[in-house]
């Protein structure tokens, strides 16, 4: 009966991850994700899941089968039809919410998008105590106690003390024959992660290009979750000048003023000086903006990232998001700076929530 459980349990999680993947587009340009639960799960609507079963019509009142009928005449009444119309008594649609790991929906955004491993660059100098079960002890628990290494002690004892009989076999293990299995901590290299959002907060980034920026933030915390045991992040908003804030600010934040790129770009620099050396880190950085910036500050921004934040990087996205009041001028001065590319720079236009897919796939798929 278990394993019937557990088998139906399964086919029901296959159903569900079909279900995402199919609508998984959705969900990356439109962020239907209800909400987080905890650290580890994210709760997901899907359509009800309902069982296959016959629908009968109404006997007697006319249909296919039931008289003659006219060219264009319906069959049967819609039943549970949606738009405008008298208030009517049929069901609706209804969602289910079904709780995923991160790491199995990092699984599918890998799968839907082809996006490839990541090999950690950095040098690992970080450490994390690995745990294994590889020693055995006098004493323990009862739940980690060694049944073989138990009954080997006790008839080692009874072939000593001359009490095993062959011809009656029976061991009888004592106190002192007890083992139980126990655990050795060694240190080993744990690779770990920061990630750098950097945002353009005047006043041409409206509410609806921070709903992308949070939306496109969500799938790539949660791709390289599921690639670093440790992940760091770091929120840097600015308009002519720069600072780091936390999560909630960064999102919530507008202000009027110019814009010197230039500031965000000496703030990241400055945290990959201090505590997130780029030696024992793999660095991130993911920027966004609407392509407004002031006068000549491109000239010292672009000056910056080629020698402060490339050298240092696993990967630089710029992410230029579509807006009715940015010039797009950043993006032009980029790739007139970087005419071949860069290994470690990816630049993309986002044009509102249908150009998100299409970035979180150029960001995350160089594999670095």
């Amino acid at each position: 009966m278990v394993d019937k459980i557990h088998r139906d349990q399964g086919r029901f999680r296959d159903i569900v991850r079909g279900k995402i993947r199919d609508n998984l587009r959705k969900y990356l340009s439109n962020g239907d994700l209800i909400g987080r639960k905890g650290k580890q799960l994210v709760s997901i609507p899907l359509p009800q899941l309902d069982i296959p079963h016959f629908r009968y019509g109404d006997n007697g009142r006319g249909g296919v089968g039931q008289g003659d009928g006219e060219i264009g005449r319906p069959i049967a009444r819609g039943e549970g039809e949606s738009g405008p119309g008298p208030a009517g008594a049929e069901p609706g649609e209804h969602l289910l919410e079904v709780d995923i790991t991160l790491d199995e929906l990092a699984a599918l955004l890998g799968e839907s998008l082809g996006l490839p491993q990541i090999e950690p660059k950095g040098k690992n100098r970080l450490e994390r105590q690995k745990t294994k079960y590889s020693t055995v002890r006098r004493v323990g628990p009862e739940s980690l106690r060694h049944f073989k290494r138990t009954y080997v002690a006790a008839l080692r004892r009874q072939l000593v003390d001359g009490t095993y009989q062959p011809d009656a076999p029976c061991v009888l293990p004592i106190r002192d024959d007890r083992r139980y299995r126990s655990w050795r901590s060694t240190p080993e290299p744990d690779a770990n992660a920061l990630i750098i959002y950097m945002m353009d907060v005047s006043g041409s980034m409206g509410d609806e290009q921070k709903a992308v920026v949070r939306t496109c933030a969500f799938w790539i915390d949660t791709w390289l979750r599921s690639k670093y045991r440790g992940v760091e992040r770091r929120f840097i908003i600015h308009d002519a000048a720069a600072k780091v804030v936390d999560e909630t600010t960064f999102f919530q934040t507008r202000e009027s003023g110019g814009t010197r790129i230039s500031s965000a770009y000496h703030v990241a620099a400055g945290l990959l000086d201090g505590p997130f050396p780029h030696e024992d880190w793999n660095i991130y950085c993911f920027q966004f903006s609407d392509g407004d910036n002031w006068g000549e500050d491109s000239k010292e921004a672009l000056r910056l990232l080629d020698q402060s934040l490339l050298p240092r990087c696993n990967l630089f996205c710029y992410g230029q998001v579509e807006s009715p009041y940015g010039s797009g001028e950043f993006l032009r001065a980029l790739d007139a700076r970087f005419p071949a590319g860069a290994d470690n720079l990816v630049t993309t236009e986002i044009e509102g929530k249908e150009g998100i897919c299409d970035a979180i796939r150029e960001f995350l798929g160089t594999g670095r």
